[in-house]
Formats: C-alpha cells, structure tokens, sequence
C-alpha cells in the first residue's frame, strides 16, 4: 500500500497514525506540509527510523523545495522523488491511503 501523508507531524497527529499503520512492503510519501516529517532530530524522526527497515519512505521534492527542506536536512535513506516518481510509486502499489 501506498500511504500518503500532507499534514505537519507538529502541528497534528497524522503521521504518527499512518505510522501505526503500515505493514512491511509498504511505502510511505510525505507531501505539502507532511515533508516536515523528514526532518532529522525531531520527535518522529526516532518513528521513521525504527520503521525503515520494513517501509519505504518518500519525500516530494517539490513540496520540500518550496519548505526550504534540503536532502541534507533529512532523516538518511528516505528518498526525495519529483512528480513523476509520485506516479510511479502509484502505480506500484495496488491500494493506497490518504492520511488527511
């Protein structure tokens, strides 16, 4: 399954629910204000690292340009992906849920 999460993990609870949801072989993509989820050092950042082992993680690299969030800001192994990588990992996955 392909998850997706738009919302800020300071400003609301979502990630950490998507996070408490996911299965191995599934792939997570933080978008709009969701990008800062990848951010290293922060209460979840400890959250993405214990599941990566299981999960994939994806920034969208447009939404984290227009954040100021570089790769070099961002937690290790989560991959940053342009729009043409969000539908690939679309396509990729057979279900996917939006955590709004």
């Amino acid at each position: 399954m392909l998850h997706t999460v738009n919302k800020s993990p300071f400003e609301t609870t979502t990630l950490q629910s998507c996070l408490a949801h996911v299965s191995k072989g599934d792939a997570v993509l933080l978008i709009e204000d969701g990008v800062l989820g990848a951010l290293k050092g922060t209460v979840v950042s400890g959250d993405i690292w214990s599941k990566r082992v299981d999960v994939e993680f994806y920034v969208l690299g447009p939404d984290a340009s227009a954040r100021g969030l570089t790769k070099e800001r961002m937690i290790d192994g989560i991959g940053l992906i342009d729009y043409g990588g969000f539908v690939d990992l679309a396509a990729k996955h057979k279900r996917s849920q939006a955590w709004l």
